[in-house]
């Protein structure tokens, strides 16, 4: 089984947290590759045999980062995403930053593109995790305590992927 993580960073934060998430999928003997909007050739037919999708953006004026929607917009089109399970992430500087706004535009889009939504809420224990996982660089300590909500997040979504899709 493949997962695909899509991610924009401009400062390596989101890709360093986008690796703790692969760890994560890793961990459960699921595949994992992580490709960055705007600086690699991304794998359409990677990212087409993947059954999951999970999407990462720094927080950029309380939403995701406009390279983010514009792939997921336009420049993905010819990826069918319909019925692969879906999540997202994103980093930040601060707990008011828009994180979760961020996520939420994200979750959005996939939901439009034919995406099952992935959140194991509060249903899995702790860390709680309802929209996805955030990263915060300015709050002291936050990054190195959140690398292990990250990875948890990367093993429940590829656990989840395993149910749905029985591989």
């Amino acid at each position: 089984m493949r997962i695909s993580i899509i991610c924009f960073s401009v400062t390596d934060h989101t890709h360093e947290m986008a690796s703790e998430i692969a760890n994560g999928i890793e961990e459960e003997g699921v595949e994992a590759r992580i490709f960055r909007i705007g600086e690699e050739c991304i794998d359409a037919e990677y990212i087409a045999a993947s059954k999951g999708v999970i999407i990462g953006t720094p927080t950029y004026l309380a939403s995701s980062a406009w390279q983010v929607q514009k792939w997921l917009e336009e420049d993905s089109r010819q990826i069918d995403l319909s019925g692969k399970l879906g999540g997202a992430f994103a980093t930040a500087h601060f707990a008011q930053g828009g994180a979760d706004g961020a996520i939420m535009s994200i979750l959005g889009l996939l939901l439009v593109r034919g995406m099952l939504v992935y959140s194991g809420g509060s249903s899995l224990g702790r860390p709680f995790v309802h929209h996805g996982p955030v990263a915060l660089d300015a709050v002291s300590g936050h990054w190195e305590e959140s690398r292990g909500m990250f990875r948890t997040f990367g093993s429940r979504f590829a656990a989840k992927a395993r149910e749905i899709f029985g591989h």
